[in-house]
């Protein structure tokens, strides 16, 4: 059994342990204590070393410790002490955010009613989900508010061990028998709860809430507690700087004339895409003009010059629009083939592209009228050969 010394000391950083157990690699060891939280309750586990061997990973395994090492822990510190060393920026990261979600969340409940049912502590920022399928921007604005006035206040933390079966006032009631780890935030919140946590509320420092996401029935929101939320907002005030650089605006001023400048590329890129499409009826049209009609009057044209697929289709839709049309289209890179035929000329696009490219180990398919694929390398010559001679 592990004596986990997190559960009453936090701030413990430096400790000297024995190590009671290794795997045959000795990159997995066990220690009659320790200090290094591991992964559990969805807060990630610390790093640090353990004999000057960094810790990679740390793994609940019910009544013990599993301590991951990054290289092989001497066979000789077996029965012997070892020293371990938690890495502190880490951990009291982990500490501000999982006491910031305990605040956050018994503000949630108590402005709202809306109950945490589950919590996510990430790299770069942390979430907790609500029972509603619904939080306003302007619920969002009153909870952060309301949780900077509590960290302000410095209310204080504590952590006791109390009988389930006694345990009153939980947040969140707990099905556990026997002795539970309760986290109090005094007056504010009580939690059973077995993660590492700060001593005050001022401890958790600046709570930035930054965005709402409905996930099924319930409500995820996304925030950020202490340096993370500092961190956090600067570079947000910079993303925010250069789109107001863009604007030759102030910083005051680009929220406003982002949605203007929005509504008119929207205007000019449906301009651009009216004037493509006449270009490519004028250059159907004078193809079709000067290409010679087959014996059952199909002209067949080819497009070699078109830069993208998505400028074959267009120009693919104004032939559409000619009797008797065939059009091939090819491109080089990445070697691909487009067909289309109009319903006049006999000719159906999928079927005729469909079987030249089997010919050639090439794939693709489409509707009767068109219809396009890719060519292996070297074959687009043959393909386009095949389409022009019928």
């Amino acid at each position: 059994m592990t004596h986990r010394l997190y559960y009453s000391d936090a701030y413990r950083i430096e400790f000297t342990a024995t190590v009671v157990d290794r795997d045959p690699s000795g990159t997995r060891v066990y220690l009659d204590a320790s200090a290094f939280y591991p992964t559990s309750g969805g807060q990630p586990h610390d790093l640090g070393t353990i004999g000057g061997v960094p810790v990679v990973d740390v793994i609940d395994e019910d009544d013990r410790v599993a301590h991951v090492l990054a290289s092989s822990l001497d066979a000789r510190a077996m029965d012997a002490p070892v020293t371990g060393r938690i890495d502190w920026a880490r951990r009291y990261d982990h500490m501000q955010q999982h006491t910031g979600q305990h605040l956050l969340s018994a503000v949630f409940e108590d402005l709202f009613g809306a109950r945490t049912v589950s919590v996510h502590f990430g790299a770069d920022y942390s979430t907790l989900d609500l029972d509603t399928e619904m939080i306003t921007r302007d619920q969002l604005t009153k909870v952060e508010a309301r949780a900077n006035e509590l960290v302000a206040d410095a209310h204080t933390v504590m952590v006791t061990f109390e009988d389930a079966a006694t345990a009153t006032g939980l947040r969140k009631p707990s099905d556990r028998p026997g002795l539970l780890r309760v986290v109090t935030i005094d007056a504010l919140d009580r939690s059973a709860c077995g993660g590492t946590h700060v001593r005050t509320t001022a401890e958790i420092g600046a709570v930035l809430l930054r965005s709402v996401e409905k996930v099924r029935k319930t409500t995820r929101v996304e925030f950020v507690c202490g340096q993370r939320a500092i961190r956090r907002a600067r570079r947000d005030y910079e993303a925010l700087g250069r789109i107001a650089a863009s604007l030759s605006s102030s910083i005051d001023e680009a929220a406003s004339l982002v949605p203007a400048q929005s509504d008119r590329v929207k205007e000019l890129d449906g301009t651009r895409r009216k004037l493509e499409k006449e270009l490519a009826t004028y250059r159907m049209r004078e193809r079709y003009e000067a290409a010679t009609p087959d014996p059952a009057g199909v002209r067949r044209i080819v497009v070699r010059d078109a830069t993208s697929i998505d400028e074959l289709r267009t120009l693919a839709q104004s032939a559409l629009d000619l009797p008797k049309v065939v059009l091939i289209g090819a491109l080089s890179s990445p070697p691909s083939v487009l067909v289309a035929a109009s319903e006049d000329s006999g000719l159906q696009a999928g079927s005729l592209l469909k079987d030249r490219l089997a010919a050639v180990g090439g794939k693709g398919g489409g509707s009767p009228r068109m219809a396009q694929g890719s060519v292996p390398l070297g074959q687009l010559e043959t393909v386009v050969k095949e389409l022009i001679e019928g």
